[in-house]
């Protein structure tokens, strides 16, 4: 999982450096498990366009990935570890013992053969899930639930964790990937070890089409824009915009935009770190 850097045979190559995909076993998915993706080019039903910067980009089917890993004790060894254009993150295609397979979240360090499994007693080893308390304190952990039974949704993207730093309770303390200290219920599924493709992060796109490939289009500075089209606009030459904020008005730049009252205040231990 190492980023190359190309030789500057062009313009486009200078600057680009693209990941080695070494770590990739299989060229085609599994095609029980894909399913179409409709685009929308940020348009609604009526074709106006209602999100700005979205259009273009290369064709796709989603991957259907077990966020749940719910078949308790059932061990499933691993097939291949694929590519999701859908996610910065590698995923492994797994199969159980009756032949069901399904997509799961690759961990660094997970290998083709490697049987990973399921339960409330598991030991854990990196591919396993298994409730949060029933870790040891320290375990370095991923997609992780926030409500029992609904999936893992903290903790997916490339090269996250999260750590089990301490139990109170019914509740497990998690160091989040961002610093913030934060309360989960105990009987919460995380999988062991952290996501793959560490490396996502130092990958350069090199120019402005590969950005498109992505479906991104270019986005345009709120200071070049008319005043009618942005608080920042407008103004004689070139004009710094003034106070950074939103479209809307909306000050960026260190405003708080969190609700006091919301329900999981009284979770969080101690905010992320300036």
């Amino acid at each position: 999982m190492a980023v190359k850097k190309l030789k500057p045979t062009s313009a486009g190559q200078r600057f680009r450096s693209a990941p080695t995909f070494e770590e990739i076993t299989a060229a085609k998915p599994e095609k029980s498990l894909l399913e179409p993706i409709k685009r929308t080019g940020g348009r609604n039903s009526q074709g106006h366009r209602t999100m700005r910067y979205i259009g273009g980009g290369h064709k796709r089917k989603y991957r259907v990935i077990d966020f749940k890993r719910n078949r308790f004790d059932a061990p499933a060894t691993v097939l291949t570890i694929e590519y999701d254009p859908n996610r910065s993150a590698r995923i492994a295609l797994i199969q159980f013992e009756d032949e069901e397979k399904r997509y799961i979240i690759a961990p660094n360090g997970l290998k083709v053969g490697q049987v990973i499994v399921s339960g409330n007693s598991v030991a854990p080893e990196v591919g396993n899930a298994l409730p949060l308390g029933s870790m040891p304190v320290g375990t370095i952990v991923h997609n992780i639930e926030l409500t029992p039974g609904k999936g893992g949704q903290f903790a997916r993207s490339a090269g996250a964790y999260a750590q089990l730093v301490a139990r109170e309770g019914k509740y497990a303390v998690l160091k989040m990937p961002s610093g913030e200290m934060r309360m989960i219920l105990s009987t919460c599924i995380a999988t062991v070890g952290t996501v793959s493709n560490a490396s996502h992060m130092n990958v350069a796109l090199g120019k402005a089409g590969r950005r498109r490939w992505l479906g991104r289009r270019p986005r345009v500075r709120g200071v070049a824009m008319n005043p009618v089209d942005h608080p920042m606009g407008g103004g004689e030459g070139r004009s710094s915009g003034g106070q950074p904020r939103s479209r809307n008005g909306q000050f960026a730049k260190g405003l708080k935009t969190r609700d006091r009252n919301k329900h999981s205040e009284k979770l969080i231990i101690s905010r992320r770190k300036k």
